[in-house]
């Protein structure tokens, strides 16, 4: 599985239209073949910043989504509203249980 993980800082007064802007590219990536997940979230402690998360079954759906016209319109039309530069990560990953919690010992 490969997981995108992005940050792009926004015009504080576009941050609303950035973020409907990011749902509606979220909502359109998926249905496209091998993606898993994406979502893209306000930061928190950074209303002006956005959080994409992303999961894809493979590099090679990555690679499609990636080559879909709509989603070069979508980076260029947010790239207008962008300050600074954008941050992009990806992680090849395997899933792994979650951790079980430790016992409690009787006291």
């Amino acid at each position: 599985m490969i997981i995108v993980m992005a940050e792009v800082g926004v015009l504080p007064e576009r941050s609303a239209e950035a973020l409907a802007l990011g749902q509606a590219h979220c909502a359109r990536s998926r249905t496209e073949p091998g993606c898993l997940s994406h979502a893209v979230y306000l930061d928190p402690d950074h209303a002006s910043r956005l959080i994409f998360v992303e999961e894809w079954a493979s590099e090679p759906a990555l690679q499609a989504h990636i080559a879909v016209p709509a989603t070069a319109e979508f980076v260029d039309t947010l790239l207008t509203m962008a300050v600074g530069r954008p941050r992009f990560r990806l992680f090849n990953a395997d899933e792994a249980p979650f951790p079980k919690p430790a016992a409690k010992r009787a006291g």
